[in-house]
């Protein structure tokens, strides 16, 4: 009669450069790429296999945290994951057939509205498109109609809790501080339950004004709260007595301990969460002190006996209800006890202010082309989840009036596209945080900012200085920052990108690379037409046409381009569009080479800007990463050079500073600075071979640590950790090979002996499968002594078990 259940919200806004629609390099995630990747490492992967540990500290089961609990992932986080981190993401999926299996039929994902938009804030159509395009999102993910939907920030009102019921989603679940008054279905007095005091034990029935009804499970808040914030996941086996304890001992009927906090509670914001979830979830199993369920599988054990009201525009981490998103209601971080959140009510009001301006146009626009533009949106889901030609031209065959001309088929989707960005831009976090340069908000006023360029395309209209009028009212409390408009005119203008931007990255890009005569670069398409490429000396000259297409809105523009690198990172291109009245590309080249061969630059860049528009490009027009990549190329030469002249002062006074260090004298700092520089630069280099040379890897460790030099660890173990995974997913593919085996033990007792902050988990896994897969056979060969090669088995068992060890796994039977 006692059930438990905890339920995870995974999540994380959307970070997408709109114009690519692809994550760029977030420096705040060093060592990793961005912060998705990040919080993949640290939490939805754990989680996929979470470490159940014994008594002697010792790996003794691994889990999948996913199959046992509840959850939802966001929409846009499942999409970055099945692109960018595809085990994990396929684990997500499995866990919830398998669920099914253990629950009773019900699946434990849930749906979430599309991109965590604040729904008791947002229109109604915007409603009804949310929880639709989080429905069909699921279905196609999970393969089965989502049976409930969690709300962002499990904000909520009635008209909210309507559409989920029009949609057939038979519950949510809640904060206990979001319930005003209870009552038994059959009748009664109401019961005033505000302030967290209803019985969050049973599930309740929510009647709607239309008639329908959803359920309602509000959770334990106490043991939630305990959880995310009070240090209960420092001990897993407390999480379990503290979620057994939270069943009321009532033996009439079944009773629910449950909890929800932010998925990331388990492993990103508390390390080693996973494992502690594990544990709890492990130790209540085994010792049958409740049984795990789902909310699906609870429902229909223990349908509603009582029904709740709700208190309406409340939400789990607003006191002041869903002010967070919409006043200085004082909520925020706490990390910047000075600053106000003002900013949030003109941010909110100019976007209502586009979404309301580009409405009617969009209806307007579309209108001529489909039969009825916002059920086409509605639909326009199933693009987004399939963007190949034939879904497009299928989709456009469903709702156009009749079949579309190229251009039409270009206008239709950039209509579509115009109004996702007028939705994305609503994300909840680009309000939750402490301040409008942040790079949650920054992204919202992107979504915006492509919503305006989508707008003066299709319409011509200059609606961005009105929208700059407002969101000028919105002020940082960074003063460099300045204010919205200040804000966008920084950061959001030059991210802007079109066709001929994107022309001017594949040619700045086809000095360095070689690409195909058709190249996929993020969400645009570049079909060479023309190519030309010379050299004179270090100087190099490029010249050609490509045929530049967007995937997204299938626009597609000529340009002609010229590229010229002078060496590192001196780069000069031009671009332009082409068009009818431009004189044959040949009759321009002859000029141009006459110039770069004569090294004429001042002739050179005359005759591009006048064949090839005033634009002038560099570098910096590469999109980030490919910045990013060019420029580290470009420095190795350069970093050489300086390492080389660091390396003459080292090895000039080395003896000096060993000295200093044996008498006790700190170093000067800059012998310090060509220490760090040296140390670290070797340290990286012999982690990245394989197998490591431990002995001359402890020399320098001991070197830093005699002259107090500070190491880059966290890129230290992170090179070193990667090198362990690539070592151990070689000898998966070989596992009876004894050298690879023996260097992978020598590894691990270099890990023990000095102990870097390696994260062994794709190691663990590896070891786990190929224990599965061979140990026993192995085992019983080696106890064998007749047969031929016991010797060598015998051998492969003792080090393969010392392995086992050295990670911390307990080969059990």
């Amino acid at each position: 009669m006692r059930y438990v259940c905890i339920h995870g919200h995974f999540y994380q806004p959307p970070r997408e450069n709109p114009w690519l629609e692809a994550i760029e390099w977030q420096d705040s995630a060093y060592p990793y790429h961005d912060w998705n990747e990040r919080v993949t490492a640290e939490c939805y992967a754990p989680n996929t296999a979470a470490r159940i540990l014994g008594e002697d500290g010792k790996i003794f089961r691994i889990l999948n945290n996913y199959a046992w609990m509840s959850f939802n992932f966001g929409p846009t986080l499942l999409s970055w994951m099945e692109a960018n981190a595809q085990d994990p993401y396929e684990a997500v999926l499995k866990a919830d057939k398998v669920s099914r299996a253990r629950f009773s039929g019900h699946g434990s994902a849930m749906a979430q509205p599309y991109n965590h938009m604040i729904l008791p804030l947002a229109n109604e159509r915007d409603k009804r498109t949310q929880v639709l395009w989080g429905i069909e999102d699921f279905k196609a993910r999970f393969g089965r109609e989502p049976e409930g939907m969690w709300l962002p920030e499990t904000a909520v009102d009635v008209k909210t809790l309507e559409v989920l019921a029009e949609f057939g989603l038979r519950f949510t679940v809640l904060a206990p501080y979001q319930a005003s008054r209870v009552r038994p279905i059959g009748g009664g007095d109401w019961r005033d339950v505000r302030g967290g005091k209803i019985d969050t034990s049973i599930p309740y029935l929510v009647r709607l004004p239309s008639g329908k009804t959803i359920a309602a499970f509000f959770y334990n808040g106490n043991i939630a709260q305990a959880v995310a914030f009070g240090g209960l996941l420092d001990n897993g086996k407390r999480v379990a007595e503290s979620l057994v304890a939270g069943v009321p001992k009532d033996g009439e009927m079944p009773r629910l301990s449950h909890i929800a906090t932010d998925g990331e509670s388990y492993g990103h914001h508390h390390r080693f969460g996973d494992m502690a979830l594990a544990y709890a979830l492990h130790h209540i199993q085994v010792n049958g002190l409740a049984q795990i369920t789902n909310y699906g599988e609870f429902l229909e054990k223990c349908p509603p006996i009582s029904e709740a009201e709700i208190i309406e525009n409340t939400s789990w981490s607003c006191i002041h209800g869903i002010e967070r998103w919409r006043s200085d209601c004082g909520c925020q971080s706490g990390r910047h006890p000075g600053w106000n959140q003002a900013w949030r009510e003109p941010l909110r009001e100019a976007f209502d202010w586009l979404r309301d301006t580009l409405a009617p146009k969009f209806e307007e626009g579309l209108k001529e082309l489909f039969y009825d533009p916002w059920r086409a949106r509605d639909d326009y889901i199933g693009v987004l989840l399939d963007r190949t030609e034939d879904a497009i031209e299928a989709f456009l065959a469903k709702h156009g009036r009749a079949p579309l001309d190229q251009n039409s088929k270009v206008r239709a989707l950039k209509l579509l596209e115009l109004q996702r960005h007028a939705m994305l831009m609503y994300t909840s976090c680009g309000w939750f945080f402490d301040d409008l340069s942040g790079i949650e908000t920054v992204q919202v006023i992107q979504y915006a900012g492509r919503a305006l360029q989508l707008a003066s395309q299709l319409f011509g209209d200059h609606l961005e200085a009105r929208f700059m009028e407002r969101l000028s009212n919105a002020k940082s409390n960074v003063k460099e920052m300045g204010d919205g408009k200040a804000v966008f005119g920084r950061i959001v203008k030059p991210a802007m990108l079109d066709l001929v931007s994107a022309g001017a990255h594949y040619a700045i890009s086809s000095i360095f690379e070689q690409y195909p005569s058709e190249a996929r670069i993020y969400k645009y398409t570049a079909k060479r037409l023309d190519f030309e490429d010379y050299e004179a000396g270090r100087v190099r000259l490029i010249l050609g046409r490509a045929r530049m297409t967007s995937s997204v809105t299938l626009e597609s523009l000529v340009v002609r381009f010229v590229a010229v690198h002078f060496g590192d990172h001196a780069l000069n291109a031009g671009v332009c569009p082409e068009n009818g009245d431009m004189p044959c590309l040949e009759e321009i080249k002859r000029p141009l080479l006459e110039a770069f061969r004569a090294l004429d630059v001042a002739g050179l860049v005359r005759l591009m800007d006048q064949h090839f528009g005033c634009s002038s490009y560099t570098l910096k027009s590469l999109f980030r990463d490919a910045q990013r990549r060019e420029l580290g190329r470009i420095l190795e030469s350069t970093l050489g050079d300086i390492e080389q002249e660091y390396r003459q002062v080292f090895d000039r006074y080395e003896m000096l500073m060993r000295f200093l260090s044996d008498l006790g004298v700190p170093l000067p700092q800059a012998f310090k600075a060509t220490v760090r520089f040296i140390l670290n630069t070797d340290l990286v280099r012999l982690m990245e071979r394989y197998p490591l040379d431990t002995i001359r890897i402890v020399e320098l460790l001991h070197d830093a640590k005699a002259w107090g030099v500070e190491l880059d660890t966290p890129k230290l173990s992170f090179v070193l950790t990667h090198t362990l995974e690539d070592a151990m997913g070689s000898f998966f593919r070989a596992p009876m090979r004894i050298g690879g085996l023996k260097e992978l033990v020598e590894s691990l007792r270099f890990l023990k002996e000095e102990p870097f902050d390696v994260n062994l988990w794709k190691v663990q896994n590896l070891y786990y499968e190929a224990y599965k897969a061979l140990y026993k056979d192995a085992e019983k060969k080696a106890q064998e002594p007749l047969l031929p090669g016991t010797k060598s088995v015998e051998q492969w068992v003792r080090l393969f078990s010392e392995l086992g060890e050295l990670l911390g796994i307990r080969l059990v039977e």
